[in-house]
């Protein structure tokens, strides 16, 4: 973990409500696993107080050397109101990498990855990583789902990775019309896979998690919820296990990658 002041390379809108955001770095983005995540803050004044939580979304490497990372987020109140309007070269504070993040078990082989809304974001650097540890592309499937058109994301970052993608939208604008649970339930009739990884709202997960306990497939899920500190001082980040042994867990430190046996949905 490390405190940096960074650079911001560039700041895109993705859609109507959604940005992506380039950030160079010298020392947070090298020992980043995808899952992991960022407190950032926009500015110095300490205002808001608190820094606000963000999944890695890419790493950003030249010659082979990490020299950034990348954000991907939805504007939804004043903190990424104001990320959304901050330019090139203008600075803000990061602590970075944090958490517990996504890991590929030595026989997994065959994976599928799923994503809901602005869930997907963890997921692309995930993807590389599988690429870069040996998985074919080919033998990673990805499912996403969202409201409608526009909150389906990244699809076009997975198939230029050679990945098949599946889509479904609440109200079929997009692939097939219902959940993205719906498409993975279908596809597990055809094949089981090693490994599920999953990012999304609370309700998708517990779906997913109800799937792979179903199917007896192991899966990893990233879990979203409110931070205020980042490394388990205020202890407001807690989720409550499936087995209370020693108390709650909590998603900055314990997470926000766990297993899907691990909690109780």
């Amino acid at each position: 973990m490390a405190q940096e002041n960074v650079e911001i390379l560039w700041n895109r809108s993705v859609s109507p409500s959604v940005m992506h955001m380039g950030l160079s770095s010298k020392t947070s983005c090298i020992h980043a696993l995808p899952g992991q995540f960022v407190m950032l803050r926009t500015d110095h004044t300490k205002d808001p107080l608190l820094r606000r939580p963000f999944s890695i979304h890419q790493v950003i490497r030249e010659n082979g050397r990490c020299v950034g990372l990348e954000l991907l987020y939805k504007v939804v109140g004043p903190v990424t109101e104001r990320m959304a309007r901050m330019k090139e070269k203008q600075v803000m504070d990061l602590v970075a990498p944090l958490g517990k993040g996504f890991d590929l078990p030595e026989k997994s082989r065959n994976v599928f990855i799923v994503g809901g809304g602005i869930g997907i974001a963890p997921l692309v650097y995930l993807g590389s990583w599988l690429l870069e540890n040996g998985l074919e592309p080919e033998n990673c499937q990805v499912f996403i789902g969202g409201r409608s058109h526009g909150d389906v994301l990244c699809a076009d970052l997975f198939e230029a990775m050679g990945m098949v993608v599946h889509r479904a939208t609440d109200d079929g604008s997009l692939g097939l019309k219902g959940r993205v649970t719906d498409l993975i339930e279908k596809r597990l009739e055809i094949e089981v896979p090693d490994m599920i990884y999953a990012c999304g709202p609370h309700p998708m997960l517990k779906a997913v998690a109800a799937l792979s306990e179903k199917k007896k497939v192991s899966c990893q899920l990233s879990v979203e919820t409110l931070m205020a500190c980042g490394i388990c001082a205020c202890m407001g980040c807690a989720v409550e296990p499936r087995e209370n042994v020693g108390g709650y867990k909590h998603v900055c430190k314990n997470g926000p990658v766990f297993g899907a046996h691990e909690l109780k949905w």
